[in-house]
């Protein structure tokens, strides 16, 4: 099986932990990380890309591991430089880190797609799995809070993911087209599994799904999608799931996820630690350690997934016949 074609939609760090697992278990050119564009957005005249470079840095072992974001081995002259002239220094930009928003701005502006861009920062760094935009097309997570409406990035680095969340909106899913080349790799019959990385599934997850025919495209696929739990004991482990599940009316916990994707998912991996939630979810649980503190835990987890999507094809496969 280590032959077919897998997909993997992640957002960013928690994402990129099991498409680095992912990346030791299938070989690169079988293996597709869609990346998260509603993070994207315009800085200091840049074009910053939040979740694709943490999947770039991560498959190139270039990760940040001390800070959890950004490139490892960084300097910070340019910040420190902004910061002394009174410059917006919300948004901490490394001087390795600020090389990519240089370069990648600069071949938007002439006309090339961040999807072309992408593939060619990976194949530079040496990242053998492709990185692929869920969409070359303009699309921007928005939060309504207590405070207002407020772009992504404001909500989750300026304000620290203080404001209370009423409603998420993605800005431009209507009108965004997914890549064809994902595409034709959810209609490959080479395809083995999608995978749902453990990746928040408001703000890394639902902006992919949003893009115009996504989830069209998802529930056409013959091969299973799976998702893992960014849940464990009621607590995320990077970011503000939780504290956003509560704001949104539901209980943090892996079941809740569960139900958030719905019958999207034919399959679902949870900590063996929730083991008492499983009955609570509709689609088949497999059980695992899911924290993935180094790099094997990484790639047993990836295993894991696998293994259960195997065990999932057969039926997934009747069910599109009869469809």
């Amino acid at each position: 099986m280590s032959q077919d074609l897998v997909v993997a939609l992640s957002g960013g760090i928690g994402g990129a932990k099991l498409a680095l697992g992912l990346s030791r278990i299938v070989k690169p050119d079988n293996l597709i990380v869609v990346a998260n564009v509603g993070d994207d957005f315009e800085h200091l005249g840049l074009h910053i890309s939040p979740d694709a470079d943490t999947l770039m840095y991560t498959l190139a072992g270039l990760d940040n591991t001390k800070l959890g974001w950004g490139r490892q081995d960084e300097t910070w002259s340019f910040m420190e430089t902004l910061t002394a002239l009174g410059g917006e220094d919300w948004f901490r930009l490394g001087d390795r880190d600020l090389a990519v928003h240089v370069e990648r701005t600069r071949r938007l502006r002439q006309g090339e797609t961040l999807s072309a861009i992408v593939a060619d920062f990976c194949r530079r760094l040496g990242v053998g799995p492709r990185v692929l935009p869920a969409t070359d097309d303009r699309l921007r997570t928005r939060l309504r809070t207590d405070e207002g409406w407020l772009d992504f990035q404001d909500y989750f680095v300026r304000l620290q993911c203080r404001p209370v969340v009423q409603e998420l909106a993605f800005a431009g899913g209507d009108d965004a087209r997914p890549h064809p080349d994902l595409l034709a790799a959810l209609r490959d019959e080479r395809l083995r599994a999608v995978i749902i990385c453990p990746s928040n599934p408001f703000i890394s997850v639902e902006p992919i799904l949003a893009v115009r025919g996504m989830r069209e495209a998802l529930f056409a696929c013959a091969a299973p999608v799976v998702a893992v739990s960014p849940i464990i004991g009621g607590r995320a482990i990077k970011g503000p799931t939780a504290k956003m599940m509560e704001e949104l009316g539901m209980i943090p916990s892996a079941a809740a996820v569960a139900k958030r994707y719905g019958d999207l998912i034919d399959g679902y991996v949870m900590d063996v630690g929730d083991a008492e939630e499983a009955a609570h979810v509709a689609p088949r649980v497999t059980l695992a350690p899911t924290l993935m503190i180094n790099l094997a835990e990484r790639e047993q987890l990836a295993r894991v997934v696998l293994e259960a999507a195997d065990a999932l094809a057969a039926s997934k496969r009747g069910r599109s016949l009869v469809a």
